[in-house]
């Protein structure tokens, strides 16, 4: 594995035997939590000791999910499709939860105590399907909404690499996995095919995005972040430092926000080509981030939760709106 990996990554490696928690409020200020999305039951987030939660009142109150059984796995991602009901949480120890009611229940599908390693990256490529990757090069996908799951073969020389994400086109026909080792691979029909992308870069990726406008963005280690547009090359963004990026929100107005390494958050207003860096508060390793319309959300990080805004934002004209960060 590479030097430097993802938070949730490194967590995913290290085997904790951890006895359960004291029935008490848990501090989301103080825990790590490596995801964190909307669904229709509201916020949703998940992280160490296998913690699921959710808020109905944009994290002003957090309720723990019902999850069976608890396995105190380090949960890595939480996803939703669509309908923002049906989802599924992963994990250490090849644990996947399914939920069908916006992560407030959640019900174990898959464990491997002994030979399960981590899965870092969820999706659902439409209606029933979905697909899970992660360490080794580890991929399955499910036909019946994440009951059953079965293996799938993807490119030969993939089988000893990390894969951190899977991502989407918004139609749904283009997908990407990235990885270590600068892993990237595409598929043009909805994942069913895989093909490697032609190597442009030998560090990891974690994460990736569908560009509004078309295109992809693709980033991790080290502040290297490249855009690809109509099936050109891969260009890499201009960033001020070498930080390491783990999350990202895109606004409506177009920017991008990567958060990552040092509390350091990097915008972008040019569809990825150039970033600039602002700090959010505290000094915590940024895991991800979920904003609403208003650019009003929250921060996931090895240290707990932290509400965000975003210092300016745009309406629909494109006439600028002040904001503040708390």
């Amino acid at each position: 594995m590479s030097a430097v990996m993802a938070v949730a990554a490194v967590v995913a490696f290290s085997h904790r035997q951890t006895p359960p928690l004291a029935a008490t409020r848990l501090p989301v200020e103080k825990t790590q939590f490596d995801s964190i999305v909307h669904s229709k039951a509201g916020l949703v987030i998940g992280g160490e000791l296998g913690k699921l939660l959710y808020s109905g009142d944009d994290g002003k109150d957090w309720t723990a999910a019902t999850v069976s059984p608890d396995r105190q796995a380090l949960i890595t991602q939480v996803v939703f499709a669509a309908d923002g009901l049906r989802g599924l949480a992963i994990g250490h120890e090849g644990w996947i939860l399914r939920t069908t009611d916006g992560g407030v229940h959640w019900k174990e599908v898959a464990f491997d105590e002994k030979n399960g390693e981590p899965f870092m990256g969820a999706a659902n490529l439409g209606d029933k399907v979905w697909m899970v990757v992660g360490a080794f090069g580890r991929a399955l996908k499910s036909q019946d909404d994440g009951q059953t799951w079965q293996p799938v073969t993807l490119p030969a020389g993939v089988e000893d690499k990390h894969l951190n994400r899977i991502v989407g086109s918004a139609d749904g026909r283009q997908w990407l996995i990235v990885g270590e080792g600068g892993l990237v691979l595409r598929s043009n029909d909805g994942g069913q095919d895989w093909a490697v992308e032609p190597a442009f870069y030998n560090g990891s990726f974690y994460d990736a995005i569908a560009l509004p406008a078309g295109g992809w963005l693709v980033y991790g280690m080290r502040g290297n972040a490249f855009t690809q547009h109509a099936d050109g090359p891969w260009q890499k963004a201009e960033m001020p430092g070498p930080v390491s990026f783990f999350g990202h929100a895109v606004l409506p107005d177009g920017r991008i926000l990567l958060v990552g390494q040092g509390s350091v958050v990097a915008t972008s207003s040019d569809g990825g080509r150039h970033f600039s860096f602002s700090r959010a508060a505290g000094r915590a390793t940024l895991t991800d981030i979920a904003l609403d319309a208003s650019g009003t959300g929250w921060i996931a990080s090895d240290a707990g939760l932290q509400p965000y805004r975003v210092a300016e934002m745009s309406d629909a004209s494109g006439t600028s709106v002040a904001g503040t960060k708390p």
